[in-house]
């Protein structure tokens, strides 16, 4: 997900929906960039920031020449010429979060949002993009969602919309009528709390309950990360660097769509400071590359979990149950209708021997996707799987 419109400063502060960053290029060089992902075999989900503008907007620029006399006054949330501005202007206007460089929208007036459906509609045919990305979308307008998901996939059915929230009921914005997916903060928390105190209890009731059986989020595919450009970097986050493979592992088996922040896959470091977040978000240079991953081995480990996920259809789709779950061990299937798939994970620094019972298996030869000389059968108890150190298996057959 990449900002590209022609905003002020740092992107979410958009002054032109119609037009492509300058800093990044034209209209020409995103129509040739969307072009060579596609045929590459990748889709592009642009941000869309549609909750607020900023003060270099022409509607709002309109406001502040014209005042009371302003045709966009009902663009924005809020106007009240009571009151002055903390920037010396005439009036004050909701914003987002209290910061009042960020100008929230009047999403129920109809012609703010024909002005921005408009500008979708040249994203979708002009750049051919193939989803959105809804930046705050836990303060979006819900009936704009509603308008926006209708307008999109009547365009193309296939066409991908995830929003950004963090707390609440996810259900409320991922159903048939409104997003495909949501960001999901649920995992974020335990699921470094069970690696730095030792514990998979901390991620694996978070997974029970929204992806069991009887899951909240059963039926959702939500978005799931272990950092983004808002929180810090796994590689920051971890108490042990060597956790990262068994962390990575657990992201892309976990029931969920996972996602990799830039850089990330390399090892990038990086925490919030008070006051900034760009140690979050540094530049890349490729020539710089080998200086700045402090993991190198990390991305081939990545590798192999994304063509495990891609070889198998129950990594993506499947249906979860924890199988066992121990201080340091932690094992779950993921069954579909031809076939099941069990993944054990070990956050010791040791190998070790763990008998997990699974019920029903046939008595066929297991595969370990990520070691193919490794196999065993099931015996009447379950499975005995030797594992290695801070690694996993992915057991098919």
């Amino acid at each position: 997900m990449v900002l590209f419109f022609e905003s002020s400063s740092h992107g979410y502060d958009t002054v032109d929906y119609y037009k492509v960053d300058r800093r990044l290029g034209d209209d020409a060089a995103l129509i040739a960039l969307v072009k060579n992902a596609h045929e590459l075999g990748i889709s592009v989900v642009l941000d869309g920031v549609f909750n607020h503008v900023g003060r270099d907007f022409f509607a709002f620029k309109d406001l502040k020449k014209f005042g009371k006399n302003s045709t966009y006054i009902n663009w924005f949330s809020n106007v009240d010429f009571g009151k002055r501005s903390p920037l010396e202007d005439p009036f004050t206007y909701d914003t987002w979060a209290g910061y009042f460089q960020l100008v929230k929208l009047n999403l129920k007036n109809k012609e703010v949002r024909d002005y921005l459906l408009s500008a979708v509609a040249k994203w979708m045919d002009i750049y051919k993009i193939d989803g959105l990305r809804l930046d705050t979308a836990d303060v979006l307008d819900f009936d704009f969602m509603k308008e926006l998901a209708r307008f999109c996939k009547k365009r193309n059915p296939h066409f991908w919309l995830m929003g950004e929230v963090v707390h609440g009921n996810y259900n409320r914005w991922a159903n048939d009528r409104m997003l495909d997916s949501v960001t999901n903060y649920d995992y974020h928390t335990p699921i470094y709390e069970s690696f730095n105190l030792k514990d998979f209890s901390k991620i694996s009731e978070t997974v029970e309950r929204d992806f069991g059986p009887k899951g909240i989020y059963k039926d959702l595919a939500l978005y799931s990360f272990v950092d983004n450009h808002d929180v810090n970097r796994a590689a920051s986050t971890l108490k042990k660097p060597e956790h990262l493979f068994p962390l990575y592992l657990l992201l892309f088996t976990l029931p969920g769509i996972p996602a990799i922040y830039y850089g990330s896959e390399w090892g990038f470091e990086g925490k919030k400071s008070a006051h900034s977040d760009d140690l979050l978000r540094p530049s890349v240079e490729l020539e710089n590359l080998k200086k700045q991953a402090k993991h190198p081995k990390l991305l081939d480990a990545i590798k192999q979990f994304i063509g495990a996920r891609k070889k198998c259809k129950s990594l993506s789709t499947g249906k979860y149950e924890t199988l066992l779950v121990k201080k340091e061990q932690y094992a779950f299937s993921r069954k579909e209708k031809d076939g099941t798939v069990v993944v054990i994970v070990n956050m010791s620094n040791q190998p070790v021997k763990v008998n997990i019972p699974v019920k029903g298996l046939l008595a066929k030869d297991f595969t370990d996707f990520l070691n193919p000389d490794y196999c065993l059968i099931p015996n009447k108890t379950g499975l005995s799987v030797e594992v290695p150190p801070c690694w996993g298996r992915i057991l098919y057959h």
